[in-house]
């Protein structure tokens, strides 16, 4: 799988897993020089409290676009620190 946005690929791996419909991928295979982290967190019943991150990429930035658990519920725990992608980041 991979994540792109703005022709650019941000995260590749062969190894995510798929909650609820989202890929969620290793936070090795995420290059972090696209992310910047958000104000914003949201809280899953079922996950727990999301952390966010903006998306930048050649100077264009798409805002809480990427996603991930740094402490989920234990439901979720496979997921820890792994990242998700949305708001016009296409995960082919």
């Amino acid at each position: 799988m991979k994540a792109i946005w703005n022709n650019v690929v941000i995260a590749d791996s062969d190894q995510t897993i798929e909650i609820e419909g989202n890929h969620y991928f290793p936070p090795k295979n995420v290059n972090k020089d696209y992310l910047e982290e958000s104000r914003t967190h949201t809280t899953s019943s079922s996950m727990g409290e999301a952390t966010y991150y903006h998306v930048q990429v050649n100077g264009e930035v798409i805002l809480d676009a990427a996603w991930s658990y740094p402490d989920p519920k234990e439901a979720a725990k496979e997921v820890r620190f792994y990242i998700a992608f949305g708001k016009g980041v296409r995960v082919e």
